[in-house]
């Protein structure tokens, strides 16, 4: 068991980060810098010299949410600490170098506890900060590492809106970047999905917490960029309806499309059905729907990535649901990450009884 004079070691050095922030501008007291600096130095040596210092756990009020605590480690404190420090110097060299520090000890802090998606949050967005300063060479690289992080975040914690918006900001940015950039290599993700992407994101963590004006104004910006009415549409490949272990030649790449109320398959309707069923035979049509398929979203059970053999080439996705599971395959792993969110947020947002809010974005 830890030393008390660790204990109270670790309590000195949150209260230095604390008076740090209660630091007035105008006051004739040490200064935030020194204070946060100050800070700094003693967490590096309470680390070196405590290596289980990071086993203390202790409440930290999180920013503009007074009614969130997380329990955080020492090494997530002393990033925090590095952070705010890098904040107060702009693009520079030297807050380059803090960003990276920071990026470090919140590594550092997710190796000793995984199962922290603030901790993950946090790590993405001083990868955001540092990505803003390094030379453009370096930037997409780091950008790409901040997304996963996010990624990581909500995975953890499917309502966790501010990792949610922050992945919807950094896509944004990405694809005003690639757009810059002229064509984007036929490997890369177009400017257009990444737009979409972004709406994603920032419409589902606008569901979550309507009432956040930065939600809502980052919404008006984007809500556009979504493929209305629906949140999510693009290809999946799909086995015939009701046989997921058909041979795979009888898998179909065919269009998808996510809303508020299901995950459906588009069945075209060929010109020759539309002309009979306007002569009063419906029944083609009738038949083509029913050979959709077609998840609710109030059914999903779970979803997950999948590798099966059974399966035909590609990213499988299955959908697990009070009938039973549904298999589909993605064009590739980078797709299938966004159908899981997006499939996960929805359901989250419904099981937070926030369908009607979600439903008036992409139909209103």
């Amino acid at each position: 068991m830890m030393q008390i004079s660790h204990i109270m070691s670790f309590l000195f050095l949150f209260g230095l980060q604390e008076s740090a922030d209660n630091v007035s501008p105008d006051s004739t007291s040490p200064s935030k810098d020194a204070l946060l600096e100050e800070a700094c130095k003693k967490y590096d040596e309470a680390t070196r010299l405590c290596p289980t210092l990071h086993d203390v756990c202790v409440l930290v009020h999180v920013a503009d949410d007074p009614l969130h605590y997380c329990d955080l480690l020492a090494f997530y404190n002393w990033a925090i600490a590095i952070s705010d420090r890098a904040k107060m110097r702009g693009r520079t060299k030297e807050a380059e170098e803090l960003w990276e520090q920071a990026t470090k000890n919140y590594e550092k802090a997710v190796q000793l506890n995984w199962n922290s998606p603030q901790a993950l949050n946090n790590w993405g967005l001083a990868l955001q900060e540092l990505s803003a300063i390094v030379p453009a060479r370096e930037k997409q690289k780091i950008v790409r590492t901040a997304i996963s992080k996010f990624r990581a975040a909500i995975q953890l914690q499917f309502d966790f809106h501010r990792a949610i918006y922050n992945l919807g900001t950094v896509l944004y940015g990405l694809a005003e970047d690639t757009l810059r950039q002229g064509s984007p290599n036929l490997k890369e993700v177009s400017p257009d999905e990444l737009y979409s992407q972004s709406a994603i994101y920032i419409a589902t963590a606008h569901a979550l917490k309507p009432n956040y004006s930065v939600y809502s104004s980052a919404l008006r910006l984007v809500r556009s960029m979504l493929p209305l009415p629906h949140l999510k549409d693009g290809y999946l490949t799909a086995p015939p309806v009701g046989n997921s272990m058909a041979p795979h030649g009888a898998w179909k790449r065919t269009e998808f499309f996510l809303n508020h109320e299901a995950l459906q398959q588009v069945i075209r309707v060929d010109q020759r059905q539309i002309t009979r069923s306007l002569s009063g035979r419906t029944s083609d049509v009738t038949d083509m729907d029913k050979r959709a398929i077609r998840v609710d979203i109030p059914d999903i059970v779970s979803v997950s990535a999948c590798a099966d053999l059974t399966l035909p080439p590609g990213a499988g996705l299955c959908i697990d649901t009070t009938s039973g599971p549904v298999f589909l395959v993605a064009d590739s792993w980078e797709s299938l990450d966004g159908w899981l969110d997006a499939i996960r947020l929805v359901y989250t947002i419904y099981a937070r009884g926030k369908t009607d809010i979600l439903a008036g974005i992409i139909t209103g």
